[in-house]
């Protein structure tokens, strides 16, 4: 009697190991198919979301890939009505983010967009914002509240917004032309054309833009979700400082 009661706790560890290594085995055939839907703002598009996507594909072949791209404000309201599985948002829009599970992915380098011809092109330290207080400005939005250009605003200036281009390429059109200049998040900048360059904008204690990976909060993330973040996470590693 006395040695069954010894053996109990033994047991009990057995038992545990083996229930987590079921819930393990589980997870592994759930992420072997199944669906994930995500959404991601435009400028996570241009290095982050592609570079995550084509490792998880290859890791998980069988799995039925959905993508929404939107601003984080569109694709918040889609994760809180079930129709996305993950949300891929920033903290540019003064969106609401306190309702949701955050899972940082990364913080995000600004730069400054100025034609090949600029007096600064190729500078090769950071530059402080202010330095184009006086500039014509291209952003998705006439006014800066809610933009990138908030950190202007943070800077004490509010920039002259010239022309109002949502593309992020066609704004790249702009800037090279010589109609002013753009500000650039640091996923954008792998794809930059050759006609601007980019100047580092100067961190004077300004918050930087972050990057979460949002979930629905109550809702445990399925193994698909996991595992995309792990992707993302690692393609957010391999990004230029």
């Amino acid at each position: 009697m006395e040695a069954g009661r010894a053996f109990v706790p033994h047991a009990q560890a057995v038992a545990g190991v083996l229930h987590d290594a079921a819930q393990e085995l589980a997870a592994l055939r759930e992420v072997a198919g199944g669906r994930l839907r995500f959404g991601a703002f435009p400028t996570a598009d241009a290095a982050p979301v592609p570079h995550a996507l084509a490792a998880f594909s290859s890791r998980h072949p069988r799995v039925r890939v959905h993508r929404e791209e939107g601003l984080t404000p569109a694709i918040l309201d889609g994760l809180a009505t079930g129709h996305l599985d993950l949300a891929i948002v920033s903290t540019t829009g003064r969106a609401r983010l306190d309702a949701y599970d955050l899972h940082h992915l990364l913080d995000e380098s600004l730069y400054v967009a100025v034609p090949a011809g600029h007096p600064l092109a190729g500078h090769p330290g950071p530059v402080p914002l202010d330095r184009f207080a006086e500039a014509d400005w291209i952003s998705g939005s006439p006014r800066p509240e809610g933009t990138l250009l908030d950190a202007a605003l943070r800077r004490g200036f509010r920039p002259r917004v010239s022309h109002v281009v949502a593309e992020w390429t066609a704004k790249q059109g702009y800037v090279a032309a010589g109609l002013g200049v753009a500000l650039v998040p640091a996923p954008a900048a792998e794809s930059v054309r050759p006609d601007i360059s980019l100047l580092r904008v100067l961190d004077e204690g300004a918050p930087a833009r972050a990057v979460y990976g949002a979930t629905a909060r109550g809702r445990s993330p399925f193994p698909a979700v996991l595992a995309f973040l792990a992707a993302l996470r690692e393609a957010a590693a391999r990004m230029p400082a």
